[in-house]
C-alpha cells in the first residue's frame, strides 16, 4: 500500500501555479504546502500588529481558489502550515471560501503552537508542533487541514501516520516519513533547483517533488512525469544536507538518525530511501522567538576607477561623526573592479554601509542627511546605487525549549470537536553520536591546485544565527579524499570569516557526506541581516569555488 504525498509549496512565495500543477500532473493522495520560515513568522508577526486577523498566508487561499474544486474532484487531501499564525483564522477563510464556489470539504486546525503570551517582548513565540494533531483530523474526515508552527516534516509525518496507522512508538516508520518529509519541504530543491550539478539537467522549470511512501518508512522521491528538473542521488543527498546539523536530526515525534539513511537510484527521476532508523524524541520543544530588534539602513556608494582604497577611507572619516550615536556601524569594500576595465561597471567597487540603532532617528535622518550632503563633496565620481531612506525595523530570532507539556497540541474538527493531542511517552535526551571511522585514505597521487567544486557538491542555509554547509562526494574515490582533506581547520582556512567562531564537522558516510555547523556567523538570524548573504544560502558555493591541491585523478 503506498501513499503519494507531494509538495507545492517550498516557502512563502513560492511559485503560484504549482498547487494546479501538481494537482492535474499524476496521482496524489495529499499535497501539502510549506509556507513558514524563521522570517516568514516575522513577517507574519509584523502583519498581525495591524491587523489581528491577519497572520496567516494569504497565497494560499488565492491558490485555493483556483484549485480547490479539482482537489476536491480528484480526492486530494491537502495539508498546508499556511495558517502561520493564526490557524483558525485561515481554516474559517478556507470554509467561507468553499461555501462560496459550494463545493463541500471538511477544513480542520491545529492549535496550541503560540505561546507568545510567554514570553514578553516578542512579537511571535511557537513551539515547533509534530504530525499526530494533523493525523488526529484526517482520521476523523477532514479534506483540508490547516496548521501554524510544526515542523516542516509534520506535514508528511502527520498524513503518513493517519494513512498507515502508526502510533507514537513507531520511531523507525516515522523517521523515515520525516527523512521524506525533509526532502519534499523546500519543493524544487529537491528535483535540481539551487543544485551544485545544475548542469546535470534541465533545470528552467523544475516540477515540484512528491514522494511514495510505504507501511514501512521507505519511500521513493520522484516528480510527475514531463515535469522539468530531475530526480537523482545527489538532488535528494543535497536536500538532505540542507539545514541539519549531525547524525540526529531532531523533531517533536521522532529523531530520526541521519547516519543510517541509505540512498538507491531507483530508476529516471526515482530514488529510493530506506533503513532509516529511529529514536525517541528530545523531551523537549523548540520554540521559535521572533522580536524586534530595532532599526536599520543601508546606502552603497560606488567608488569607481583608480585609488578605490583612497575613496572608501575618505567617505568613512567623512560620515563617521554623523555616525557616532548608531549602536553598529559595518562598512564593506566589495572589489568588483577591475584595472582597464572594457565598461564602467567593471571598473567600480561598491562600499556598502549598514547602521543598525533601537532609534529609528539615529539610522534614518542622521544617516540619510549626512550621505546626501556628500554629493558634491566628497571622492571623484560620487553616486550611490540609491538615496538611503529613513530606517526599517528589523527582527531578530532566538531558539528556547519547552518540555511537551507546556503546549496545549490540539486537533480542531470542522464541527467545533477538539481532540488534545498527548505528549510522546517516551522521549529520549539528545547526545552526540560517536563519529564513525574515517575511510581509508588515498594513496599518495599527483596533485593539482583546482576549486573543491570540480569533485564536491555543497548546499548551505541557515538555523537560527547558525549556518550548515553540507559537502558530499560524487565517487568512493573523492569521499576518501575528502573526508581526510576538508577537517573543521581546513574549513576555517577556507572560509575566513568563520576563523575566530566554532565550527563542528560531521560525519556522514553513507552519503559520502560531512556537514558542518558553523555557530554565530549569521548574528541574530536571517531578519537582522547580519552579513552579505544573510541566510548562508551561497555560502557552500564560495567554499566549492575555493582551490585545494586535489589529485589529478579525481579531476
Amino acid at each position: 500500500m503506498t501513499l503519494r504525498i507531494g509538495n507545492a509549496s517550498g516557502f512563502y512565495g513560492d511559485r503560484f501555479d504549482a498547487m494546479r500543477e501538481m494537482l492535474t500532473g499524476g496521482e496524489l493522495d495529499v499535497l501539502t504546502g510549506d509556507y513558514l520560515a524563521e522570517l516568514t513568522m516575522l513577517i507574519l508577526g509584523r502583519d498581525r500588529l495591524k491587523d489581528p486577523g491577519a497572520g496567516y498566508a494569504r497565497t494560499f487561499l488565492r491558490q485555493l481558489e483556483d484549485c480547490l474544486g479539482l482537489a476536491h474532484e480528484r480526492g486530494v487531501k491537502i495539508v498546508t502550515n499556511a495558517g502561520g499564525l493564526n490557524p483558525a483564522g485561515l481554516g474559517d477563510a478556507v470554509r467561507h471560501l468553499a461555501d462560496r464556489l459550494g463545493i463541500p470539504v471538511r477544513v480542520a486546525h491545529v492549535e496550541g503552537d503560540d505561546l507568545t503570551a510567554a514570553y514578553p517582548g516578542s512579537l511571535a513565540a511557537h513551539a515547533y508542533l509534530g504530525g499526530f494533531g494533523i493525523a488526529a483530523c484526517l482520521r476523523a474526515g477532514a479534506d483540508i487541514v490547516v496548521t501554524g508552527r510544526v515542523t516542516d516534516a509534520a506535514l508528511v509525518t502527520g498524513p503518513a501516520a493517519a494513512h498507515f496507522g502508526w502510533e507514537p512508538g513507531d520511531h523507525d516508520r516515522l523517521a523515515g516519513a520525516v527523512v521524506a518529509g525533509h526532502v519534499l519541504e523546500c519543493g524544487a530543491q529537491a528535483t535540481g533547483g539551487n543544485y551544485a550539478f545544475f548542469r546535470d539537467g534541465d533545470v528552467r522549470r523544475p516540477g515540484f517533488p512528491l514522494a511514495e511512501l510505504h507501511e514501512d518508512g521507505s519511500c521513493v522521491i520522484t516528480k510527475h512525469p514531463g515535469t522539468g528538473g530531475f530526480v537523482d542521488v545527489g538532488t535528494v543527498t543535497a536536500q538532505l544536507l540542507y539545514e541539519t546539523q549531525g547524525a540526529r536530526y531532531a523533531g517533536p515525534d521522532v529523531t530520526a538518525r541521519l547516519d543510517t539513511v541509505r540512498l538507491a537510484q531507483d530508476g529516471p527521476d526515482r530514488v529510493r530511501i530506506e533503513g532509516v532508523r529511529g529514536e525517541a524524541p528530545p523531551p523537549t520543544l523548540k520554540v521559535g522567538l521572533n522580536k524586534l530588534g530595532g532599526f536599520r539602513n543601508e546606502v552603497v556608494f560606488v567608488l569607481t576607477g583608480l585609488d578605490i582604497e583612497a575613496k572608501a577611507a575618505l567617505v568613512r572619516e567623512q560620515l563617521e561623526p554623523a555616525l557616532g550615536k548608531a549602536d553598529d556601524v559595518r562598512f564593506e569594500l566589495v572589489r568588483t573592479d577591475r584595472p582597464d576595465a572594457p565598461s564602467e561597471e567593471i571598473a567600480s567597487a561598491l562600499l556598502r554601509l549598514v547602521v543598525r540603532d533601537p532609534d529609528q532617528e539615529v539610522v534614518g535622518r542622521a544617516l540619510s542627511g549626512a550621505a546626501v550632503e556628500l554629493a558634491l563633496a566628497s571622492y571623484p565620481g560620487f553616486h550611490v546605487l540609491a538615496p538611503p531612506g529613513k530606517g526599517s525595523p528589523y527582527g531578530v530570532f532566538e531558539d528556547a525549549y519547552v518540555p511537551h507539556g507546556a503546549v496545549d497540541h490540539v486537533a480542531v474538527l470542522d464541527d467545533g470537536r477538539r481532540f488534545p493531542v498527548p505528549p510522546p511517552q517516551d522521549t529520549l535526551v539528545l547526545d552526540d553520536v560517536p563519529g564513525p571511522p574515517l575511510p581509508e585514505p588515498l594513496p599518495s597521487r599527483p596533485t593539482r591546485r583546482a576549486p573543491l567544486g570540480l569533485v564536491a557538491g555543497a548546499r548551505s542555509g541557515d538555523k537560527g544565527g547558525n549556518a550548515n554547509v553540507g559537502v558530499w562526494a560524487r565517487s568512493d574515490d573523492a569521499w576518501r579524499w575528502l573526508a581526510h582533506e576538508l577537517t573543521a581547520d581546513r574549513f576555517r582556512e577556507l572560509i575566513p570569516e568563520s576563523r575566530r567562531l566554532k565550527v563542528t564537522r560531521h560525519l556522514l558516510p553513507d552519503l559520502r557526506a560531512l556537514n558542518f555547523v558553523v555557530e554565530g556567523i549569521l548574528g541574530a538570524g536571517v531578519a537582522a541581516q547580519h552579513r552579505f548573504d544573510p541566510q548562508a544560502k551561497a555560502l557552500g558555493e564560495w567554499l566549492r569555488s575555493r582551490h585545494l591541491e586535489i589529485p589529478e585523478a579525481l579531476l
